[in-house]
Parts: structure tokens; sequence; C-alpha cells
């Protein structure tokens, strides 16, 4: 049997056989290897369904949230895969380095949980549901928003928000840089143009492709979660935190949300990570709501 069939099928009866399962696993995106960490709960397979998981701004699938949410989430019985965007990089782990050039884009993400919606699938999952933090969270929503046949549920945990007011504000105040300026220029630029000690995100006097710049930066209703789900047809619950200063505006936004299909819920004391305890407090919510979608 060649080398693949059989890693398939060691896979296969892994998925099938075992009560607990945990482990890394790997597919092909635009010549990319991803990766991903897999957990099946205790007498369960992906035939039950899985939970696809996406974190925020350049992080990784390992980093605390995530981590301590999966490992919850698998022992409340839901299966989880918490996928590790490559951001442009093969076989990527752990946080991004400011010092690697910027050529990913923000909307990357969305053709990323298609490959691993596709990759589930490819392994006989059952109803496939979402969750994502913070900027991965408004990818979720963007994702569920392209491909809403594809979606049973999904959980968006402190998602982005956006306003181009407040965009340009937050990058003066970070960097005393006007935006409208260096965004200007990068619409000059194409897909082999790299601009130098750019500020970027979270990293300073960056290299960055201009295409990458401006797919962060142009004006998008999208990046606002909350435009997203007025008009989703994918059953939602969105959690915010009371003192979340990332995503501050959240909660104010959420209460002009009418659409039937959406929930939201406020956790008062969490921040924008959901440490120690409010992250058993997510965990009920995330498997009442999931309940409810069966």
């Amino acid at each position: 049997m060649p080398n693949s069939l059989l890693k398939i099928s060691s896979l296969f009866l892994l998925l099938t056989c075992q009560s607990v399962f945990a482990q890394e696993v790997t597919t092909s995106h635009n010549k990319l290897l991803l990766n991903a960490e897999l957990k099946l709960a205790e007498g369960s397979t992906l035939a039950d369904g899985v939970l696809l998981i996406t974190h925020g701004t350049l992080a990784h699938n390992k980093m605390e949230v995530i981590a301590t949410l999966q490992d919850l989430l698998t022992d409340a019985g839901i299966n989880t895969l918490a996928i590790n965007l490559s951001l442009g990089i093969d076989n990527r782990h752990g946080m991004y380095d400011c010092q690697v050039p910027h050529q990913h884009k923000h909307s990357d993400a969305i053709d990323e949980i298609n490959t691993w919606s596709m990759w589930l699938k490819s392994q006989e999952a059952g109803d496939i549901s979402l969750m994502g933090h913070s900027r991965g969270g408004n990818q979720t929503a963007w994702f569920s928003d392209s491909y809403p046949d594809q979606v049973k549920s999904q959980i968006l945990l402190a998602p982005a928000t956006w306003s181009e007011a407040a965009e340009q504000n937050d990058y003066k105040q970070r960097y005393n840089k006007s935006l409208t300026e260096i965004l200007t220029l990068a619409e000059q630029g194409d897909d082999n143009t790299w601009m130098d000690a750019t500020n970027f995100i979270y990293c300073t006097d960056s290299r960055v492709k201009a295409t990458s710049f401006v797919n962060y930066y142009a004006p998008d209703q999208r990046f606002d979660t909350p435009y997203l789900l007025n008009k989703t047809s994918t059953p939602s619950l969105v959690i915010s935190g009371s003192e979340d200063n990332t995503v501050s505006d959240l909660a104010e936004k959420m209460a002009d949300i009418s659409n039937p299909r959406v929930e939201h819920i406020s956790i008062e004391g969490a921040d924008h990570y959901f440490r120690d305890l409010y992250a058993d407090e997510v965990v009920e919510f995330i498997v009442d709501f999931m309940e409810k979608q069966q």
C-alpha cells in the first residue's frame, strides 16, 4: 500500500477506534503545508460533528485562550479542530515573527478555513460548526457569509469590530503616522511591490507587500463583524467580555443587531482572553448553544 494511503488508513483507524484522540493533522493549500490540532471527545468520532476553531491576529492554535477552550470543549463532549493559519509560512507554528516579511492577507483565512472544511468532509466528518477568536472571529463570520451552506452554526468569541475612522485613529495613536498616506502609497503598488520600514498591524518597521497592506487596511465593511451578523443566515452565538479593552465597542454594536439567528452574551468581568473561570463560562454557553442546534 502506498505511504499516503497507509497514512490515511491509519488516521481513519485511530479516528474510529480510539476512545480519546488528539493529534496534529496536516493538509496542503496553495503549495503550503497547513497544520491543525484535532481532538476528539471520549467515545466520539468525526462523524458526530466537529467545531473548527480559528485564532486571532498573528497568533496560533496553542495560545492560551485557544488551547484552554479546546481542552474544555473536548472534555464537554465536543470534537474540535484548532487550525493554524499559515500567514504565508509553510507548516507555521507559534506566534508570527514580526521580522519575517509579510505577504499574507486578512482574506487568506477565508480560503484556509474552506480548505480545512473540505478536509473534514474528506474524513467523513458530520456537521461542521465554527468558532473564532478576535480577528479570527471576524474571519469566521466572513467565511460563513461566503459559504453559508457549509456551516451548521458559529460561535464568535470577542470578534473584531471596525470603522474607517476608528482604524485611522488607532493607526495614528499607535504609530504617529497617517494611515491614509501609507495606504495611498500601497495602492499604487502591485503584488511584486515591497514596502520597507512600514508599520503593519502590531509590527513596527516591517517589510510588507503592498497588496498585503491594502488587503488589511483598505476600507471594507466586512471587517466589522456586527455588519456581517446583521444579515447572516447562520445560527450565531457572540460572546463578549465586559472588561474587553481590545474590542471595546462590541457589546454596544451587538445591541443594534436585530437578526433572530444571532444571540449575544456578555460575560461580566471577562477581558479579551476569557482567562481562568471565564473560560468555563464560555464553554457552558457554547455547549448550551450547540445543543439547541441539534
